[in-house]
Order: C-alpha cells, then sequence, then structure tokens
C-alpha cells in the first residue's frame, strides 16, 4: 500500500510492536469461541452503532462466533408516543396489548434493518473494508406468555422459552453473526414481545457461550465509594445486591442476569459502557478491562512453579532487570532454582513472582524476584505473596527474612521490615554481596 505523503504525527513504533504483542495470547484464546453481546436501542438512536460494528467486524475476522441481542425501548417508546398509545408498565414490565404490540413490531423491525445495513458496510479506508459480515436471522427464540402477575394479565409479553441452540451453531459454523431481536414466536404462530436481558441471558446459557456480554449507561459496578469494581465473583455480586444498597438503575437490571449467566456455566460476564468508543476491545483486549467482569469464582491462584511457568516468569522479570531494579537472571540459572519461586496467577496468566532461598544453618531466608505486573498493582498482590513467601519460611523454622532492594525500600519498612547492615547478613550472601548496586538491606523478624 503505498505511504500518504501528507504529514503525519511521529509513530510509536516500539509501543505499537510491545501492544500487538501483548494481544497475541487473547487472539489466541477468543478464536472458535462465542460471544453474546447485548446493547439497548439506545446505541442505534444515538447513532454510536457506527462505532460498534468495527469491533464487531474485528471479533469475526478474529473467528469468534458472534450472538449480538439488540433492543429496542426508545423506539418502541417513539412508536407509541407517535400513535397516542399509552405506555403501561405493571412491576417494571411493559404491558403489551394488541396495539401496543403492532408498535413493537414496527420499532423492532426498522432497528433491526438499520443494524443490517450498518453490518454490511464495507467502505474503503475505513474499518468495513473487506469486511464480509453475513447476518443471520430467524425464528430461533420461543417463546411463552408471562400470564397474570399480582392480578394484571400481561398479555403478549413473555418469557423465552427455548433457544434453538442447534440452528444457532449451524448460522455460525458457517460464518455468519447472529442477529437476535427481543422478539419470541409460540408454536401456535403467536409473536411474544419479550426482554433484551432475557432474551440475552438464556441465549448465553443456552449456548454455552464463553463470554456474556452488557453494554449498559454506566461503566460497571461500582463500590460504596463509587469505585469501579473490575472484578466479581459471584458470591460477591451476590452480596452487593442482598445489601440493598442503592443500585443504577442498568446495574439492577442486568447484574442479576449476569450472576444467573455464571451460576449456569457461561464462564465470564461483562457490564460494560456503551459510551466509551472501542469500550468492547479495551474489556477483552486489556489486562485490567474498562468495565467489571463477574465470574462464578476467584480467578487468582498461587502456587508453586514449575519448569513450564520459566518463560513467564522471565518475561515478568525483564522490564525489572533492564531498570536495574533486580538482578538479571538468564534462563538457566532460573531453571535451575525454579522450586524457589512462587508464582501468582491471574486467569491462567502469570502477573505476579517471588522466590524465598534460605540459609538454614543461620535460621534466615532472602526474599528476591517479588514482581507483579504493572497493571495489577495496588491490588493487593505484592502483598499476597510476601505472606506467602513469610508463611513458607516460618513452616521451615527461620527466624528472620531479608530482602535487598535499590528502589523499593519505602515498600518494605510500611510491612514491617527494618533497614540493617551488611553484618547483619548470612556469612554465605555477605560474600556475594554485589558494592556495585550499594542495594540497601530490610530485614524482619520472624514470629
Amino acid at each position: 500500500m503505498p505511504h500518504s505523503s501528507a504529514p503525519a504525527a511521529e509513530f510509536d513504533a516500539p509501543g505499537f510492536v510491545d501492544w500487538f504483542r501483548s494481544v497475541a495470547p487473547y487472539i489466541n484464546a477468543f478464536r472458535g469461541r462465542t460471544f453474546v453481546v447485548a446493547f439497548g436501542g439506545e446505541v442505534v438512536a444515538d447513532g454510536k452503532f457506527v462505532g460498534l460494528t468495527h469491533d464487531f467486524n474485528l471479533l469475526a475476522s478474529l473467528g469468534v462466533r458472534l450472538v449480538l441481542v439488540h433492543g429496542a425501548r426508545p423506539q418502541i417508546e417513539q412508536h407509541l408516543s407517535h400513535n397516542n398509545i399509552e405506555d403501561r408498565y405493571h412491576h417494571g414490565i411493559r404491558l403489551t396489548d394488541t396495539e401496543t404490540m403492532q408498535c413493537v413490531k414496527e420499532a423492532v423491525g426498522r432497528v433491526r434493518v438499520e443494524i443490517e445495513a450498518l453490518l454490511s458496510m464495507g467502505l474503503a479506508n475505513s474499518p468495513m473494508a473487506n469486511a464480509d459480515i453475513r447476518v443471520a436471522g430467524g425464528n430461533f427464540i420461543t417463546a411463552q406468555p408471562t400470564g397474570v402477575v399480582n392480578g394484571v394479565d400481561l398479555l403478549h409479553t413473555g418469557s423465552v422459552r427455548k433457544v434453538d441452540v442447534a440452528a444457532l451453531n449451524d448460522r455460525m459454523e458457517f460464518g455468519e453473526v447472529v442477529l437476535l431481536s427481543p422478539l419470541g414466536y409460540s408454536p401456535t404462530g403467536e409473536v411474544f414481545n419479550l426482554t433484551l436481558e432475557d432474551v440475552a441471558t438464556q441465549t448465553a446459557i443456552a449456548l454455552d457461550a464463553d463470554k456474556l456480554i452488557f453494554l449498559m449507561d454506566t461503566e460497571g459496578v461500582q463500590d460504596k465509594k463509587g469505585e469501579l469494581l473490575r472484578e466479581l465473583t459471584v458470591a460477591d455480586a451476590n452480596a452487593i445486591l442482598a445489601s440493598k444498597r442503592k443500585l443504577p438503575d442498568d446495574v439492577s437490571l442486568f447484574l442479576p442476569c449476569a450472576v444467573r449467566a455464571c451460576e449456569a456455566g457461561v464462564a465470564r460476564t461483562h457490564l460494560i459502557s456503551r459510551h466509551v468508543d472501542g469500550a468492547l476491545l479495551q474489556e477483552l483486549f486489556s489486562d485490567i478491562g474498562i468495565g467489571t467482569m463477574l465470574v462464578e469464582t476467584t480467578l487468582n491462584i498461587l502456587r508453586d512453579a514449575t519448569i513450564d511457568d520459566v518463560g513467564g516468569i522471565l518475561q515478568l522479570l525483564q522490564p525489572l532487570e533492564e531498570e536495574g531494579i533486580l538482578v538479571r537472571r538468564g534462563r538457566e540459572l532460573l531453571e535451575r532454582e525454579i522450586e524457589r519461586f512462587v508464582v501468582l496467577e491471574h486467569d491462567h496468566r502469570i502477573i505476579g513472582c517471588a522466590a524465598l532461598y534460605p540459609f538454614s544453618d543461620e535460621k534466615s531466608a532472602e526474599l528476591a524476584c517479588l514482581a507483579v505486573q504493572p497493571g495489577y498493582r495496588r491490588h493487593g498482590y505484592g502483598e499476597a505473596l510476601l505472606r506467602h513467601i513469610t508463611a513458607q519460611a516460618q513452616a521451615q523454622g527461620l527466624r528472620k527474612l531479608f530482602v535487598l532492594t535499590t528502589r523499593t525500600a519505602h515498600w518494605f519498612v510500611e510491612r514491617g521490615f527494618k533497614e540493617a547492615d551488611i553484618g547483619q547478613l548470612p556469612a554465605q550472601k555477605k560474600n556475594l554481596y554485589n558494592y556495585q548496586r550499594r542495594s540497601k538491606i530490610f530485614l524482619k523478624s520472624l514470629k
């Protein structure tokens, strides 16, 4: 492709290369996986769906099996208003009579056509260039009437009864993106008005999807201080729901669905903002994400290192070695000493490590190579590694734990270490002390 003669901003080639390499594990992990993505009609009404199509196209081109579930609430409300029809709700559920159902059909149909048109774009010099997205639709959802709730017949309002998994898988096997509307059909030929969240949740469960993703108004689930909770277990989420504290409307709507999906076997559910351009990609292809991810149990595992972890440990330590923060260790040395190391995994990726070198004759031990990936710092992972190493030393009957550091003195002081001199080191370590590095020595007594 010819280069443009127009002046351009300076290109950060190393940064681009590092970023591209960092997403490779996600690309490999996501290929052939099934993602169900749910978004309200607001995304289409606000004109934000164009950017979202670019992200869907990228995921599809990477081999992700996509099921898109759209809503149409604002469009339905607009149709009802235009036709002077009252929009009636009962316990938060729309009451769908015959007149309302006609408006629902018209609104959903128009939204669907607009989405299909945008997914069909293939403009040159755009993210959709050479895109070949084929959109599949059909009567994949069998519905049933909600019936009478507290004495009120909700008429054509329904819920998901069955998802045609075989048909959906057939379409995705042909490389098609499945688009589901919030409508369901009964064996008797009736049409029911469904909710976006019900269709998305039941479809993800039926497909045993790898991810269920809700795009919503807020950035995710927040704690009482307003800080974003980037990762929740099902138990954490249930505790938040049981606390009865006031939650944003969309969190109250989608968080119970996320819990239900995880409890039914969906590996991950995500709650992310629809207002951030590229939020879907930031959530899926970065370590910390941009919203809230819900999992059944914790993704963190702290364990003894094995020879298979050498590559991951080297990758973690290399930047710190290049900065002179840690002493350089080659692969061969690390392989020989691998039994000294523990690693902290997050979602099957090594994000932290530490090593314990005992000097049993003098009842002391060195804590070495304590490192945590930058994106995971300030989350207590360093403390977790320190506690684990301390417990190991105590189990071996050791009475002192020391560390040599050039940059992180305050971190260790805040955790009970006190500055010491070379004379307090074990004799063997004293002989190996590097006077050029002039590392500071910190010591902690173990009880």
